[in-house]
């Protein structure tokens, strides 16, 4: 895994009656919408989560972002950003929770837990996993679409 960015390029179209539709082109399964604008990008987050979230527990690869051109972007929470990068950085090592839990030091249950897109794991916990994996945790601010 190489650098990875988690801001998801998204297509908003209005519906026949006048309904704004997201979808995400590199997450096909990913749709929602809502009345407005800024309802159906506030709707996108929590739908751009669930996708990531249903593909870690699927154990199916987290596609990388295309490039915007254009269109707006919507980034998951940090948390689930963590998330998507340590299950990707473990599949990419190709160490199940067994695996990575005996790199890590911890019980399988820990590990198991740290990979769970649903589970409230510590930042903390999930930088030094990623650590432990050769990778890292960088933050960027930046204006809202």
């Amino acid at each position: 895994m190489a650098k990875a960015r988690y801001l998801y390029p998204c297509e908003i179209e209005a519906d026949e009656d006048g309904w704004l539709v997201v979808r995400f082109p590199d997450l096909p399964e990913a749709l929602t919408g809502a009345p407005s604008r800024a309802e159906a990008l506030a709707e996108a987050v929590d739908c751009l989560e669930e996708a990531l979230a249903a593909r870690i527990l699927d154990r199916r690869a987290v596609p990388a972002p295309s490039a915007a051109k254009g269109r707006p972007t919507v980034a998951p929470g940090a948390l689930m950003v963590a998330k998507a990068a340590l299950f990707e950085a473990a599949r990419d090592a190709g160490l199940g929770p067994s695996q990575l839990a005996v790199r890590l030091g911890v019980q399988e249950t820990e590990a198991r837990r740290m990979l769970h897109p649903r589970h409230a794991t510590k930042i903390g916990r999930l930088e030094a996993a990623l650590a432990a994996l050769g990778k890292r945790i960088v933050v960027s601010v930046e204006p809202a679409a």
